[in-house]
């Protein structure tokens, strides 16, 4: 199922005077998947754009060096 149709998925009813929308629980974490994946690209063109500034200098462009950071991430 893509995105939009998803989207068009959703129904709508009534609760406590307000129309709100109602998804099932496994298109909310698709729905999710696919936000969480396009905040990563854009993370990525940011960093791919800051190291184009950097003249492809990883340092200039702030990037970190993976064996230095790696045990910060368990």
């Amino acid at each position: 199922m893509t995105t939009l149709n998803l989207l068009r998925s959703l129904k709508f009813t009534k609760l406590e005077g307000k129309k709100v929308a109602v998804l099932e629980l496994e298109d909310w974490h698709k729905l999710l998947n696919w936000l969480e994946t396009l905040e990563d690209i854009e993370s990525v063109k940011t960093a791919l754009h800051d190291l184009q500034e950097a003249g492809g200098d990883r340092q200039k462009a702030g990037w970190l060096k993976w064996d230095e950071i790696e045990g910060e991430l368990e």
